[in-house]
């Protein structure tokens, strides 16, 4: 009897891979990848719930902690580790969890995932509370380490969800607020979900957290303007971004950025408006953060 989890069937368009040359691996591989956006696409009224589930846990001053096992643990410990960079924020606001801790993220830490139990401890060290969002990632549905955190976190009063690359069951739909399923199909290689799942997975996390910077105020126009400068890379980025908006000179944003103390978004206000930091931050903190409703509309 086939396994019923589609991340672990034969799939039979590569049950001859190990016999084709380079370029036809590649070609093989490339046509696989191209149904993976599609099967997101399908959830994409599953992957907007989410979204509202996370941006209304920012708002009650919760927290998004991504739960998973391998692949899937380290996706969400990634996800979690860019927000800071990207968008300015605190590191606590988003959080993963791994099977195994921080040493699974190098090196597979066998056995870990196995235990509903050690999911349960793990939720209770991270402080998961009633305000926070808990999303469990198992591409297989099956991992009893994101399961035990999963019912630890409701058991404390969050909201929860599940991402998984399977049919979800009546009772795993029943259980979560919300349940993310792209069916990207079998693996090239059998049960290598580091492939389509784990691509589709990284989809699904970078759209949830993409979509709830953007409605916290983290992004204008399409613009990273939450972002503070801590390396050359990002103070580049920055004095462009102030170059693009406010239509000044090199030098003219480099010296907003500086007064502004490296925050990009204080530095748009300021120039904008002719204000200083302190005012700049005040008429953000009134708006929300939002610099649309300080600014208006970019043009």
């Amino acid at each position: 009897m086939p396994d019923p989890r589609l991340t672990e069937q034969s799939n039979p368009r590569s049950r001859r891979i190990d016999a084709l040359e380079p370029l036809e691996i590649v070609d093989l591989i490339n046509a696989e990848d191209r149904m993976v956006a599609e099967a997101v696409g399908e959830e994409r009224e599953a992957i907007a719930r989410a979204l509202e589930l996370v941006e209304a846990a920012f708002r009650a001053g919760g927290r998004l902690f991504y739960v998973g096992a391998g692949t899937s643990g380290r996706l969400g410990v990634l996800d979690a580790a860019e927000m800071p960079p990207t968008y300015g924020t605190d590191p606590s606001m988003v959080q993963g969890i791994i099977a195994g801790g921080h040493a699974a993220l190098v090196r597979a830490q066998e056995g870990a995932e196995d235990r509903p139990d050690a999911g349960v401890t793990a939720v209770d060290e991270a402080g998961v509370r009633s305000s926070d969002f808990v999303l469990g990632i198992a591409t297989s549905g099956s991992t009893p380490f994101v399961h035990g955190a999963l019912a630890r976190a409701r058991e404390l009063g969050a909201r929860t969800g599940f991402l998984l690359c399977t049919y979800p069951s009546r009772d795993l739909l029943a259980r979560h607020d919300v349940v993310i399923a792209p069916l990207v199909g079998p693996e090239v290689i059998t049960g290598s979900t580091r492939m389509k799942a784990g691509t589709a997975t990284k989809l699904v996390l970078n759209t949830i957290t993409t979509g709830a910077m953007i409605r916290l105020g983290k992004v204008y126009g399409n613009l990273m303007v939450d972002l503070q400068v801590t390396c050359e890379k990002l103070r580049d980025r920055g004095e462009r971004i102030l170059v693009e908006t406010l239509g000044v000179e090199r030098p003219a944003a480099a010296e907003l950025l500086e007064r502004a103390g490296g925050h990009v978004k204080t530095a748009l206000v300021m120039g904008r408006l002719g204000v200083d930091a302190d005012e700049a931050r005040a008429r953000l903190a009134e708006a929300g953060g939002l610099v649309t409703r300080v600014m208006g509309t970019p043009e």
